[in-house]
């Protein structure tokens, strides 16, 4: 599969989970307070999935500007070619793996 396809899959799912996250952070509470307490504590949880998903939204964005800058899969620290396996394990890489230890 092309690195612009895997960016784009990625977009889609990273796009349909913050939409599933922020309806259900949407939804109204119970009146009962014990259930209301578990369902605030929920969306907690679910703030954090939700913060993860738009994370990663910005970073498949910045590689798909890179790959349209036709720098994609060159480490922004050393300027090397990240090694294809690193891409095809993390398509959002941006370090070769010597200089991920350091970023």
């Amino acid at each position: 599969m092309a690195h612009r396809d895997v960016l784009d899959a990625l977009q889609r799912d990273y796009t349909t989970r913050a939409e599933a996250i922020r309806r259900d952070l949407g939804r109204t509470h119970s009146a009962d307070f014990a259930e209301q307490a578990q369902q605030r504590q929920n969306d907690e949880v679910l703030e954090a999935l939700l913060a993860e998903a738009e994370q990663g939204l910005v970073r498949v964005r910045q590689a798909q500007q890179r790959l349209a800058e036709g720098c994609y899969g060159e480490c922004l620290c050393c300027g090397e070619p990240i090694d294809a396996a690193r891409l095809a394990a993390m398509p959002v890489a941006e370090y070769c793996l010597h200089c991920a230890e350091f970023n």
